[in-house]
């Protein structure tokens, strides 16, 4: 199952409610596409910031690599751990670029692909605004107890841990 961050975009001057076509829906997890052509995927998902960081921090290594002797196997493997964190950090760079675009993070769903997750976020947006399509004022929210039960209250004065026991002499 993977976990799908959910962004509604700004409106347009001719809008009134979010169009659920222009949602964008941001997969944690590893992306191998980020991973194998880094600045290509920078840059088909306009993250410019992050592109220009990528090719400061790039250059810079090369350049001191390079200045210290090192090998051109040495400088390889380092470029590759810097895609390799890309890779990793995907969905955080897509996130930042929403956000500072304007996009707002509406809510997190779990699917077992895109298109189930889509389903199960647009299914609960439906029911939760009336079948309006409008989503004025929904904040996200932390997530509540499993089922709707409240976790139960801890009654002894146990305490676990490297934690002194309560009232006991420091």
């Amino acid at each position: 199952m993977s976990i799908y961050t959910v962004y509604e975009p700004p409106l347009r001057a001719h809008e009134s409610a979010p169009d659920p076509e222009r949602f964008v829906f941001v997969r944690d997890g590893f992306s191998i596409w980020a991973f194998l052509l880094a600045p290509l995927w920078m840059l088909r998902h306009r993250l410019w910031l992050a592109f220009l960081g990528y090719v400061i921090v790039v250059v810079a290594l090369s350049i001191g690599l390079r200045a210290i002797g090192a090998s051109t196997t040495l400088a390889n493997v380092v470029t590759a751990l810097v895609s390799l964190l890309v890779g990793f950090e995907a969905a955080t760079l897509r996130r930042f670029g929403l956000a500072r675009r304007g996009w707002r993070n509406v809510g997190i769903v779990v699917g077992d692909d895109l298109e189930s997750a889509e389903r199960r976020f647009f299914d609960a947006w439906a029911n939760k605004s009336g079948l309006d399509n409008s989503l004025v004022n929904a904040e996200p929210r932390a997530p509540s107890s499993v089922a709707g039960v409240p976790m139960a209250r801890r009654t002894t004065s146990d305490v676990i841990g490297l934690f002194p026991q309560p009232g006991a002499p420091r």
